[in-house]
Protein backbone atom coordinates (compact mmCIF):
# COMPACT_ATOMS: atom_id res chain seq x y z
CA UNK A 1 0.00 0.00 0.00
CA UNK A 2 1.80 3.10 -1.24
CA UNK A 3 1.70 6.33 0.74
CA UNK A 4 -0.26 9.26 -0.68
CA UNK A 5 2.13 12.17 -0.18
CA UNK A 6 0.13 14.98 -1.78
CA UNK A 7 -2.68 15.84 0.61
CA UNK A 8 -5.17 16.36 -2.19
CA UNK A 9 -7.93 14.21 -3.64
CA UNK A 10 -10.38 14.66 -6.45
CA UNK A 11 -13.89 13.56 -5.54
CA UNK A 12 -15.38 11.88 -8.59
CA UNK A 13 -18.83 13.36 -8.14
CA UNK A 14 -20.95 16.26 -9.37
CA UNK A 15 -23.14 16.07 -6.26
CA UNK A 16 -22.70 19.18 -4.09
CA UNK A 17 -24.11 17.37 -1.05
CA UNK A 18 -21.49 14.64 -1.29
CA UNK A 19 -18.68 17.17 -1.79
CA UNK A 20 -19.71 18.98 1.37
CA UNK A 21 -19.83 15.73 3.34
CA UNK A 22 -16.45 14.51 2.11
CA UNK A 23 -14.80 17.89 2.64
CA UNK A 24 -15.99 17.78 6.24
CA UNK A 25 -14.76 14.21 6.74
CA UNK A 26 -11.33 14.92 5.25
CA UNK A 27 -10.78 18.26 6.97
CA UNK A 28 -9.53 16.81 10.32
CA UNK A 29 -6.74 15.08 8.42
CA UNK A 30 -5.61 18.22 6.61
CA UNK A 31 -6.62 16.97 3.18
CA UNK A 32 -8.08 19.09 0.42
CA UNK A 33 -10.78 17.74 -1.87
CA UNK A 34 -11.97 19.11 -5.20
CA UNK A 35 -14.93 17.76 -7.10
CA UNK A 36 -15.06 16.47 -10.64
CA UNK A 37 -17.52 19.27 -11.39
CA UNK A 38 -15.05 21.95 -10.22
CA UNK A 39 -12.42 20.46 -12.51
CA UNK A 40 -14.77 20.31 -15.48
CA UNK A 41 -14.74 16.53 -15.75
CA UNK A 42 -17.56 14.74 -17.55
CA UNK A 43 -19.64 12.20 -15.66
CA UNK A 44 -18.84 8.70 -16.92
CA UNK A 45 -21.72 6.35 -17.62
CA UNK A 46 -22.33 4.08 -14.64
CA UNK A 47 -22.79 0.69 -16.28
CA UNK A 48 -21.89 -1.49 -13.30
CA UNK A 49 -24.25 -3.89 -11.57
CA UNK A 50 -22.73 -3.43 -8.11
CA UNK A 51 -21.79 -0.48 -5.93
CA UNK A 52 -18.14 -1.50 -6.24
CA UNK A 53 -18.22 -1.49 -10.04
CA UNK A 54 -19.87 1.91 -10.31
CA UNK A 55 -17.55 3.48 -7.73
CA UNK A 56 -14.56 2.14 -9.66
CA UNK A 57 -15.81 3.50 -12.99
CA UNK A 58 -16.04 7.00 -11.52
CA UNK A 59 -12.81 6.94 -9.53
CA UNK A 60 -10.71 5.53 -12.37
CA UNK A 61 -11.99 8.10 -14.86
CA UNK A 62 -11.21 10.99 -12.49
CA UNK A 63 -7.76 9.65 -11.58
CA UNK A 64 -6.78 9.23 -15.22
CA UNK A 65 -8.11 12.65 -16.21
CA UNK A 66 -6.39 14.58 -13.42
CA UNK A 67 -3.35 12.53 -12.46
CA UNK A 68 -4.53 12.84 -8.85
CA UNK A 69 -5.69 10.21 -6.37
CA UNK A 70 -9.45 9.98 -6.83
CA UNK A 71 -12.22 9.04 -4.44
CA UNK A 72 -15.62 7.93 -5.62
CA UNK A 73 -18.57 6.79 -3.62
CA UNK A 74 -21.44 4.76 -4.98
CA UNK A 75 -24.30 4.43 -2.60
CA UNK A 76 -27.92 3.50 -2.46
CA UNK A 77 -30.90 2.36 -0.49
CA UNK A 78 -31.89 -1.31 -0.50
CA UNK A 79 -35.36 -2.33 0.68
CA UNK A 80 -35.84 -5.96 1.72
CA UNK A 81 -39.48 -6.09 0.60
CA UNK A 82 -38.41 -4.94 -2.87
CA UNK A 83 -35.71 -7.63 -3.18
CA UNK A 84 -32.97 -5.07 -2.55
CA UNK A 85 -34.29 -2.42 -4.94
CA UNK A 86 -33.60 0.30 -5.84
CA UNK A 87 -30.00 -0.64 -4.93
CA UNK A 88 -27.50 0.49 -7.56
CA UNK A 89 -30.40 2.19 -9.36
CA UNK A 90 -31.21 4.43 -6.39
CA UNK A 91 -30.43 7.64 -8.27
CA UNK A 92 -32.01 6.37 -11.49
CA UNK A 93 -35.38 6.08 -9.74
CA UNK A 94 -35.19 9.83 -9.14
CA UNK A 95 -34.23 10.74 -12.72
CA UNK A 96 -36.84 12.63 -14.72
CA UNK A 97 -37.25 12.62 -18.53
CA UNK A 98 -35.29 15.90 -18.80
CA UNK A 99 -32.33 14.38 -16.96
CA UNK A 100 -32.89 16.24 -13.69
CA UNK A 101 -33.48 14.37 -10.43
CA UNK A 102 -36.41 14.58 -8.05
CA UNK A 103 -36.02 12.36 -5.00
CA UNK A 104 -39.54 13.22 -3.90
CA UNK A 105 -40.72 11.27 -6.94
CA UNK A 106 -38.38 8.42 -6.08
CA UNK A 107 -39.58 8.24 -2.47
CA UNK A 108 -43.19 8.15 -3.65
CA UNK A 109 -42.34 5.28 -6.00
CA UNK A 110 -40.74 3.30 -3.17
CA UNK A 111 -43.76 3.90 -0.94
CA UNK A 112 -46.18 2.83 -3.67
CA UNK A 113 -44.27 -0.40 -4.27
CA UNK A 114 -44.09 -1.14 -0.55
CA UNK A 115 -47.84 -0.72 -0.23
CA UNK A 116 -48.37 -3.02 -3.21
CA UNK A 117 -46.29 -5.61 -1.33
CA UNK A 118 -48.40 -5.09 1.81
CA UNK A 119 -45.34 -3.92 3.76
CA UNK A 120 -46.75 -1.95 6.70
CA UNK A 121 -44.79 -2.76 9.87
CA UNK A 122 -41.24 -1.56 10.54
CA UNK A 123 -40.03 -5.15 10.21
CA UNK A 124 -41.71 -5.51 6.82
CA UNK A 125 -40.17 -2.21 5.76
CA UNK A 126 -36.60 -3.13 6.67
CA UNK A 127 -33.99 -1.38 4.55
CA UNK A 128 -30.38 -0.35 4.58
CA UNK A 129 -28.18 2.34 3.13
CA UNK A 130 -24.99 1.04 1.52
CA UNK A 131 -21.94 3.06 0.52
CA UNK A 132 -18.81 1.82 -1.20
CA UNK A 133 -15.85 4.17 -1.25
CA UNK A 134 -13.29 3.51 -3.97
CA UNK A 135 -9.80 4.98 -3.94
CA UNK A 136 -8.11 4.88 -7.32
CA UNK A 137 -4.56 6.06 -7.99
CA UNK A 138 -3.54 7.38 -11.42
CA UNK A 139 -1.74 4.10 -12.22
CA UNK A 140 -4.95 2.16 -11.61
CA UNK A 141 -4.21 0.82 -8.12
CA UNK A 142 -7.61 0.44 -6.46
CA UNK A 143 -9.00 -0.08 -2.96
CA UNK A 144 -12.59 -0.47 -1.69
CA UNK A 145 -14.21 0.37 1.64
CA UNK A 146 -17.86 -0.61 2.31
CA UNK A 147 -20.20 0.80 4.95
CA UNK A 148 -23.82 -0.15 5.73
CA UNK A 149 -26.47 1.09 8.15
CA UNK A 150 -29.67 -0.82 8.94
CA UNK A 151 -33.08 0.72 9.53
CA UNK A 152 -36.59 0.88 8.14
CA UNK A 153 -38.59 3.12 5.82
CA UNK A 154 -41.23 5.52 7.13
CA UNK A 155 -44.03 7.49 5.53
CA UNK A 156 -44.65 10.39 5.15
CA UNK A 157 -41.12 11.80 4.73
CA UNK A 158 -39.76 13.64 7.77
CA UNK A 159 -37.12 16.35 7.79
CA UNK A 160 -35.51 18.58 5.21
CA UNK A 161 -31.85 17.95 6.03
CA UNK A 162 -29.54 15.72 4.04
CA UNK A 163 -30.50 14.64 0.54
CA UNK A 164 -31.78 11.67 -1.45
CA UNK A 165 -33.93 9.22 0.50
CA UNK A 166 -32.86 10.57 3.90
CA UNK A 167 -36.38 11.78 4.90
CA UNK A 168 -37.85 8.26 4.72
CA UNK A 169 -34.99 6.31 6.32
CA UNK A 170 -35.01 5.82 10.09
CA UNK A 171 -31.82 4.13 11.29
CA UNK A 172 -32.05 1.30 13.80
CA UNK A 173 -32.06 2.52 17.39
CA UNK A 174 -33.15 6.08 16.52
CA UNK A 175 -36.52 7.82 16.57
CA UNK A 176 -35.59 10.34 13.88
CA UNK A 177 -34.92 9.96 10.16
CA UNK A 178 -31.69 10.89 8.44
CA UNK A 179 -33.64 13.84 7.05
CA UNK A 180 -34.12 15.15 10.60
CA UNK A 181 -30.46 14.79 11.59
CA UNK A 182 -27.74 17.39 11.20
CA UNK A 183 -24.64 16.54 9.22
CA UNK A 184 -22.69 16.19 12.47
CA UNK A 185 -25.25 13.75 13.89
CA UNK A 186 -25.29 11.65 10.75
CA UNK A 187 -21.72 11.82 9.50
CA UNK A 188 -19.88 13.20 12.49
CA UNK A 189 -17.32 10.50 12.98
CA UNK A 190 -14.04 11.88 14.31
CA UNK A 191 -10.58 10.25 14.46
CA UNK A 192 -10.30 8.14 17.59
CA UNK A 193 -14.03 7.48 17.88
CA UNK A 194 -15.18 3.87 17.73
CA UNK A 195 -18.49 4.28 15.95
CA UNK A 196 -20.00 6.09 12.99
CA UNK A 197 -23.68 6.27 12.10
CA UNK A 198 -24.17 6.80 8.39
CA UNK A 199 -23.18 4.32 5.71
CA UNK A 200 -20.86 6.89 4.15
CA UNK A 201 -19.21 7.70 7.47
CA UNK A 202 -18.71 3.99 8.17
CA UNK A 203 -17.05 3.48 4.78
CA UNK A 204 -14.94 6.58 5.34
CA UNK A 205 -13.91 5.36 8.81
CA UNK A 206 -12.46 2.20 7.29
CA UNK A 207 -10.72 4.26 4.61
CA UNK A 208 -9.32 6.73 7.15
CA UNK A 209 -8.01 4.00 9.43
CA UNK A 210 -6.26 2.34 6.49
CA UNK A 211 -5.05 5.34 4.56
CA UNK A 212 -5.00 8.67 6.35
CA UNK A 213 -2.65 10.14 8.90
CA UNK A 214 -3.17 13.39 10.71
CA UNK A 215 -0.97 16.27 9.52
Amino acid sequence: MREIKDRKFVLASHNKGKLKEFAGLLQPFGFEVRSAAELGLAEPEETGTSFEENAHIKALAAAKATGMPALADDSGMCADALDGAPGVYTADWATLPDGSRDFGVAMEKVERLLREKGAETPQERRARFVAVLCLCLPDGETEYYRGEVEGHLVWPPRGELGFGYDPVFQPEGYSTTFGEMSADQKHGWKPGEETALSHRARAFKLFAEARLARP
